[in-house]
C-alpha cells in the first residue's frame, strides 16, 4: 500500500523490522503500537510533552521485561530430542496457510534451523536458509535440501537427471563459441573468409569443451 500518513509509515516500518527481527507477530505488533499511540495521544491532550511520554513509554517497558523474566517458562531442549522445538514451530505455523501439512512443516523448519545454527554462540543466521518456490507442485512435496540448490535448465533432454559424487566446474564465463566483441568490427566478403571464421569458432569451442573434460568435471 502507498501510505503517505507520516505515523503509519512509522507502523509499516515497524512491521518490517518486526518481520526480519523474529519473522512472525507483525500484525499483533502493529495492533499494541496503535494501542499505545491511543494512549499517548490522551496524554498530549492534557498537555504533557512528547519526550516525558516516551519516557514513560521506556520505564514502563523495562518494568514489563523484568516481569516477563519473572512468568517466563525455559523451554528443554536438545539435538537429540527436539519435541518442544517442534510443538514451538507448530505453534508459529498456526496462522499461516500450512495447517493441514502442519507436522511436515514444522519438522522442516526445525531441522532447517538446528543445520545453520551455531549452538555455542547461540545464533542463527537465517541468510543461510533459503526458500525457492516451485510453480505446479503441491504443499506436501516441499523437502529440506541439506545443500547448495543451482537452479538450472537442462541444456538437452538427454542430460543425466541425477548425478552421484559430482565433480563440478563453475564457469564465470560465457560457454559458448567466441563472439567478437562490440566494439570491434569483422568484416567479411567472401564464403571462403566466412568458412574460416567458423571453423576458428568451432575450434575454440571445441578447446574449452576438452578443458572442461580434462579437468575431470562431469557436471
Amino acid at each position: 500500500m502507498a501510505v503517505e500518513n507520516q505515523i503509519a509509515k512509522l507502523l509499516v516500518e515497524l512491521s518490517k523490522s518486526q518481520d526480519d527481527e523474529i519473522g512472525d507477530g507483525t500484525t499483533g505488533i502493529v495492533v499494541l503500537a496503535g494501542a499505545l499511540l491511543e494512549q499517548a495521544e490522551e496524554l498530549l491532550d492534557r498537555g504533557i510533552h512528547p519526550i516525558r511520554v516516551a519516557d514513560g513509554f521506556e520505564k514502563a517497558c523495562r518494568i514489563a521485561v523484568q516481569h516477563l523474566d519473572k512468568i517466563s517458562d525455559v523451554v528443554e531442549w536438545s539435538k537429540d530430542d527436539t519435541s518442544n522445538l517442534h510443538k514451538c514451530a507448530k505453534t508459529s505455523l498456526g496462522s499461516k496457510i500450512v495447517n493441514k501439512y502442519h507436522d511436515h512443516f514444522a519438522q522442516i523448519a526445525v531441522d532447517a534451523v538446528l543445520s545453520v545454527a551455531d549452538l555455542e554462540r547461540q545464533d542463527v543466521d537465517f541468510e543461510l536458509i533459503k526458500v525457492d518456490g516451485k510453480v505446479g507442485g503441491t504443499l506436501d512435496a516441499t523437502a529440506l535440501v541439506r545443500g547448495v540448490v543451482v537452479d538450472k535448465e537442462f541444456s538437452h533432454p538427454q542430460m543425466a537427471k541425477e548425478i552421484k559424487d559430482a565433480k563440478i566446474a563453475i564457469l564465470t564465463c560465457p560457454f559458448e563459441p567466441p563472439k567478437p566483441k562490440t566494439k570491434h568490427k569483422l568484416d567479411i566478403t567472401t564464403v571462403e573468409e566466412f568458412k574460416e571464421l567458423q571453423k576458428y569458432e568451432r575450434e575454440k569451442f571445441e578447446e574449452m569443451v576438452q578443458r572442461v573434460k580434462d579437468s575431470g568435471a562431469n557436471v
